[in-house]
């Protein structure tokens, strides 16, 4: 897996999404090695905090009724249930001193797949002088892909961390990488797959 430096710059962000107990094996929603991308991601979180870059965590927190779980017509098994085990992180993702944290998926009446829907992520940004986020976590065909769109709907440039992510399906993974770089997402390093 690749360590690399990452080229931060100023007015840069860092985003990881979602890397909570239950997308990751042995959880209610597991992403196939989903752990696995924890070390990449710890690596860029610790550039990021050596370079004063700021760090976002975004984390599901639904209700326990919610209108992506299955029992509600949604295509989800219930999973990150506000207040049990499965919302926390991985134990083994590395929790920056400059972290800050966005919840989301807790409406009653929709799910929020992205960091950026009605979270005012879009406005902390922007009042912060952010122009540029790196972005990895969990699902890449879901949570990752939504967030990568909006944020360049936001005027951002928005960076995948092509290491960084794992999606559902290898299929769904092909479509997202597809839809975001013809968005004009930068995949980094370009030759991930």
């Amino acid at each position: 897996m690749n360590q690399e430096k990452i080229p931060f710059k100023k007015n840069d962000a860092l985003i990881i999404v979602d890397v909570q107990k239950d997308f990751c094996p042995g959880g209610a929603l597991a992403i196939p090695e989903g752990d696995i991308i924890i070390p990449y991601l710890n690596n860029c979180i610790q550039q990021a905090e050596t370079e004063q870059i700021p760090v976002y965590y975004s984390r599901d927190f639904h209700p326990v009724v919610h209108p992506s779980f299955e029992s509600q017509g949604g295509p989800w098994p219930a999973h990150c249930v506000q207040d049990t085990d499965g919302t926390k992180f991985h134990p083994d993702l590395y929790i920056a001193d400059n972290a800050v944290f966005v919840t989301k998926g807790v409406r009653f009446d929709q799910d929020q797949n992205s960091v950026f829907d009605q979270t005012g992520l879009k406005y902390h940004l922007e009042s912060a002088g952010v122009q540029r986020v790196w972005i990895g976590g969990l699902a890449m065909d879901v949570c990752v892909v939504d967030t990568v769109l909006d944020a360049l709907a936001s005027n951002l440039q928005a960076i995948l961390l092509g290491e960084g992510t794992k999606p559902v399906t290898e299929q769904g993974g092909q479509s997202a990488l597809e839809k975001m770089s013809n968005s004009g997402a930068v995949i980094y390093p370009t030759d991930s797959k």
